[in-house]
């Protein structure tokens, strides 16, 4: 009930702060979840793209089922020449696609497995940078979000609820300067989580994010996004991966609906790693540190997404098709059971970690050089 007061509260809040719209937004453009990004189309790359997961079964394992994303053609990305193989076993993938997201899957089905299996996916992506331009005051509030948003504004429960209720009616009627609360939750993530990936979930998981005030990328998104729907916005974790080498490859993002822009994304831990990289330079001065930390900020803000992320899934918690042994949280890189027992998300960050049941094995190739925004500070443009 604490809940659904607090929620009541907070949406009669952002009504009195912004225009009211319903199943159309001010510019009479339809509210779906399907609709395509609205944003600014930049420096397309090519990439060739070869990636492989080795999974080591259990010992006389009667069935291995696996499920590997497979990344679609949208506004931001087109896939080609999409090409699935398995070695030492030939096993042909069926492709499905889940019915909440509209994520698509190859599912795998091993019988006796003898030894290591390897899965190979081999493709092309054009993927382009990105940029929303979004103005937090052009935010428009929705009145009564359509039926086919249900999904996205469902908050995920949590152990320390008052607490976080206390949070969010702050970030409600905190300051005014960013315009959104959303803004104000992006600014509490921010000043209130460490990285960290010993102590994360892998899952998304805002529990852990709010609890422990650690965690990895998926922990820093899903928790942005619990915080969102309980301010009224419509929100999504996306997992995809990083077109570059790394150990772990995968990386997610968050997504908000925020009419007329649509679906916005946002970068919160690699923007606060960035921010860190740029607080404890050795070359820049105080006031190029100043000025960087403010575009590096600025550009999260304004809803960016790099050419060099593939986005693989959107979404949380929902049925793999055919069913797994019980809904996913989310998938990364891929989902796998062993005589319906889940083997575990690898997570090679992790020096803690020696033994994995499965490991990914990836290479890329870039049709031309290109810059890794969160990593190269002249990405930046500085005011």
């Amino acid at each position: 009930m604490l809940n659904r007061f607090v929620l009541t509260v907070t949406l009669a809040i952002l009504f009195q702060t912004s225009s009211i719209c319903s199943a159309q937004n001010q510019s009479g453009q339809a509210l779906t979840p399907d609709a395509p990004y609205h944003a600014e189309k930049q420096e397309p790359i090519n990439h060739s793209v070869e990636f492989a997961i080795v999974v080591t079964p259990l010992y006389h394992c009667k069935v291995l089922k696996v499920w590997v994303p497979v990344p679609q053609t949208d506004f931001a990305q087109e896939i080609q020449e999409s090409q699935f193989s398995t070695f030492p076993t030939d096993v042909k993938p069926q492709i499905n696609r889940e019915p909440v997201y509209g994520n698509r899957f190859a599912y795998f089905e091993f019988h006796d497995p003898q030894g290591a299996q390897i899965i190979t996916h081999r493709f092309t992506a054009k993927v382009w940078n990105l940029d929303w331009q979004l103005n937090p005051k052009s935010v428009e509030t929705v009145e009564t979000w359509p039926d086919s948003f249900a999904s996205y504004l469902q908050p995920q429960s949590l152990n320390q609820e008052q607490k976080f209720q206390q949070v969010i009616q702050q970030i409600a009627t905190g300051s005014k300067n960013a315009s959104i609360p959303l803004m104000n939750a992006i600014n509490w993530i921010d000043q209130n989580l460490a990285y960290d990936h010993i102590n994360a979930s892998l899952k998304a998981d805002a529990n852990h994010a709010f609890t422990q005030r650690q965690g990895h990328c998926s922990d820093y998104h899903g928790l942005c996004a619990t915080m969102g729907r309980a301010l009224g916005y419509p929100t999504r974790v996306t997992y995809g991966l990083a077109l570059y080498p790394k150990n772990s490859p995968s990386h997610c993002k968050m997504e908000a609906f925020l009419p007329p822009y649509g679906w916005v994304s946002f970068d919160l831990s690699e923007t606060q790693k960035l921010v860190k990289k740029i607080q404890i330079s050795k070359t820049l001065s105080d006031a190029e540190k100043a000025a960087l930390r403010v575009a590096a900020r600025k550009r999260m803000q304004a809803g960016f997404r790099e050419n060099s992320w593939l986005l693989l899934t959107r979404g949380t918690d929902y049925d793999l098709v055919p069913k797994a042994s019980k809904p996913v949280r989310v998938v990364r890189t891929a989902y796998i059971e062993a005589d319906g027992e889940i083997l575990p998300d690898p997570d090679p960050a992790n020096l803690n970690k020696r033994e994995f049941s499965w490991m990914t094995s990836h290479r890329y190739t870039a049709d031309k050089p290109f810059k890794k925004p969160f990593k190269d500070l002249s990405t930046l443009a500085a005011d």
